[in-house]
């Protein structure tokens, strides 16, 4: 049987609208009758229809967030920092995981707009204006996560991925390592666009030094290995002596390919760098050279964002733009 709030009120000797200010305005009630309505709540099991709250209330406590790869490290340390700042306010987030595919986005912000979420936090499949002006004019508020879209006055955090890829090459170069390759893709992916073109930027001053593209069609361990046994496979002459990749997943996957003849030691034959700093990194075999983003504070500062935007919407937007690190391993050190 369901408990209504009308039961509730009956078990504790108070009216409808007394047991609904205990619900959602506690401090407007004396505290002993709180405590006779919680103990009524208790004893009869009685839980809120928030449905119906938030359809009344036109907004629900919810904040939409889609990634582009949620089994990708990376992102759950971003939605673990989201979830957390979050709950801090009484919130909760809803993952969606676009896999990189445009149409599973737009189902996605159709999804939370029906469900009238505060707001949206995305990562973009694409670099498109149009799904966020559509969103943000029916009236729900996006904040770019780990991307930017140029000339946009919507709120974002990102970092410098442009110096994340220069960073990383230029540690590669400053090892005396000429031949170099990047391993990334698509390259469709404002992410890994930026981190080749800083991969690029640092081979400007070393004129005897080379980038080969290496383009995968994703960003998983198994794409890396891929690339892997591609490098692998040529005559030791035609190898790279770097590689730079795009994710530590496709680090680890690198690695792994370039290990199956035994023959190409890392960091001896092949200095290898990776990017993100997954918790996964420091563990590999060879432990990881990688860039390394603060994932969690961009999700906490994803909400923040947002929340700055619910209190004010007239207010400026901001883009905040964290800073890369390179934390050196044995991947390159030797």
């Amino acid at each position: 049987m369901s408990i209504s709030v009308k039961d509730v009120a009956a078990a504790a000797s108070v009216s409808v609208g007394t047991v609904s200010n205990v619900l959602n305005r506690p401090e407007k009630v004396a505290a002993a009758t709180v405590a006779r309505v919680q103990a009524a709540i208790d004893e009869l099991g009685f839980v809120r229809n928030d449905a119906a709250r938030q359809l009344r209330a036109g907004r629900s406590r919810s904040i939409g967030l889609i990634v582009l790869d949620s089994a990708n490290p990376f992102f759950a340390e971003v939605a673990r920092g989201a979830e957390e700042r979050a709950a801090a306010e009484g919130m909760t987030v809803l993952l969606g995981n676009s896999d990189q595919a445009p149409e599973r986005e737009s189902a996605y912000l159709d999804l939370f707009r029906e469900q009238r979420v505060n707001g949206v936090l995305l990562t973009p499949a694409v670099l498109d204006p149009e799904p966020v002006r559509r969103l943000a004019g029916s009236g729900v508020p996006v904040v770019l996560v780990d991307g930017e879209l140029p000339g946009s006055t919507t709120p974002s955090v990102a970092v410098d991925d442009v110096e994340g890829g220069h960073l990383a090459v230029s540690h590669l170069l400053a090892l005396g390592r000429r031949r170099i390759a990047f391993v990334g893709g698509p390259l469709s992916i404002r992410q890994v666009a930026d981190r080749l073109a800083g991969a690029r930027r640092a081979l400007d001053d070393v004129p005897d030094a080379q980038l080969e593209v290496i383009e995968q069609a994703g960003l998983t361990v198994l794409h890396g290995r891929a690339a892997g046994e591609q490098i692998a496979a040529r005559a030791p002459g035609a190898r790279p002596d770097a590689v730079f990749c795009a994710n530590d997943l496709l680090a680890v996957g690198v690695m792994q390919g370039t290990a199956i003849l035994g023959s190409i030691r890392i960091p001896d034959d092949l200095a290898l760098v990776g990017y993100d700093d997954i918790d996964f990194a420091q563990a590999t075999v060879v432990p990881l050279t990688s860039v390394r983003q603060p994932a969690r504070e961009i999700g906490a500062t994803a909400v923040d964002l947002l929340l700055e935007t619910l209190a004010d919407s007239a207010a400026p937007a901001r883009q905040v733009r964290f800073r890369p690190e390179l934390v050196v391993r044995a991947s390159t050190a030797g």
